[in-house]
């Protein structure tokens, strides 16, 4: 049934009905739809929640909601300026063209102003015992060599040899066999493989599985610290705000395995001199990890560094937990969520 529709004097009733009947295609009625004319700063508000009062999807409708209301009493409580907001535009506009399948730069912007450890804070809250999580950062791919328990992530000549070992664990010490564990680094240099404009395939990066009795191990570099990549626009704006760009030097590990949450981690060695000022947020107490000197040549050996040389160790467990574990964990930082 159609709806009755009474056409504005200065209106063709026949473009009104043709409008309505293009509306209706996409399931909105306009004669139910509030006026929208002669906005202000008093009226934008209430009648941008009023336009998208329709929505079907609670969660969706719910979060624009807040989104626009803060967003709105944002720009009013700043007086912000048509110069600013236009600056605002072009930087996020430059932000995306510098983006990439390899660099994401929106990724990083969201780390530099806590956004991320805010969202994975309330979204990835663990229970006692199990290994926290923090930031993905933006230099995760897809495309990393698939490797044996053992193997090495990097190249020879990418930096100071490490090897690191462990086992994938649930919270009641059992062991998690088959667990996916992506990981990835820097090279001695400070640079992921993916800001080398020469880069033809991974590189200090790789994918292997916890064997039967969860326990994993791959050669590595030892990672160093580095500033975050500063030729783009977020790198601009942090030094912008009297920041510096540096991170501590950290090993990434994303962690999945059937029947557990997946969890995205990082480990930091100790004694790194930006421990404490991490310019993306990332680094907690419980990731930080000491790095073990060996000088055994045969061990060396044995782990497979040439000649024997000497590296150093980072033992670590990973400890997962269960869906049920990490719900009641996230009830306690973000009930509605839970609801």
């Amino acid at each position: 049934m159609s709806s009755k529709i009474t056409a504005p004097a200065d209106y063709k009733t026949e473009s009104i009905l043709l409008a309505n009947q293009r509306a209706a295609e996409h399931g909105i009625d306009l004669s139910k739809l509030p006026q929208l004319m002669d906005m202000n700063a008093d009226t934008i508000t209430d009648n941008v929640h009023a336009i998208n009062a329709n929505c079907t999807n609670d969660r969706m409708k719910f979060v624009f909601k807040s989104l626009i209301q803060h967003l709105h009493d944002f720009i009013r409580e700043t007086s912000l300026t048509s110069e600013e907001w236009m600056t605002a535009l072009e930087f996020l506009t430059k932000t995306g063209q510098i983006s990439s399948d390899i660099r994401h730069e929106f990724i990083l912007l969201s780390d530099v102003l806590g956004v991320s450890t805010l969202v994975d804070s309330l979204n990835h809250a663990k229970p006692p015992g199990a290994t926290e999580a923090c930031v993905l950062g933006p230099f995760f791919t897809e495309d990393a060599h698939h490797l044996q328990n053992g193997d090495s992530i990097a190249t020879e000549g990418k930096g100071e040899y490490m090897y690191v070992h462990g086992k994938v664990l649930d919270t009641k010490g059992n062991p998690i066999p088959g667990a996916t564990i992506d990981t990835w680094e820097t090279d001695g240099q400070g640079l992921y493989d993916t800001q080398y404009a020469e880069r033809t395939e991974p590189d200090c990066r790789g994918r292997l599985f916890s064997a039967e009795d969860g326990t994993y191990a791959f050669r590595a570099v030892v990672p160093v610290s580095y500033p975050i990549p500063s030729d783009g626009p977020v790198g601009k704006l942090v030094t912008n705000l009297g920041r510096h760009v540096f991170r501590p030097s950290h090993l990434h590990m994303q962690i999945e395995a059937q029947g557990f949450e997946k969890l995205t981690t990082a480990f930091y060695p100790r004694g790194d001199p930006y421990l404490y000022s991490d310019a993306v947020f990332g680094v907690h107490t419980s990731l930080i990890v000491d790095l073990k000197q060996v000088s055994d040549k045969e061990l060396s050996l044995k782990r497979g560094f040439k000649e024997g040389k000497p590296h150093v160790e980072l033992h670590r467990d990973i400890i997962l937990a269960t869906p049920e574990e990490g719900r009641e964990a996230r009830k306690k930082m973000m009930p509605a969520v839970e609801k």
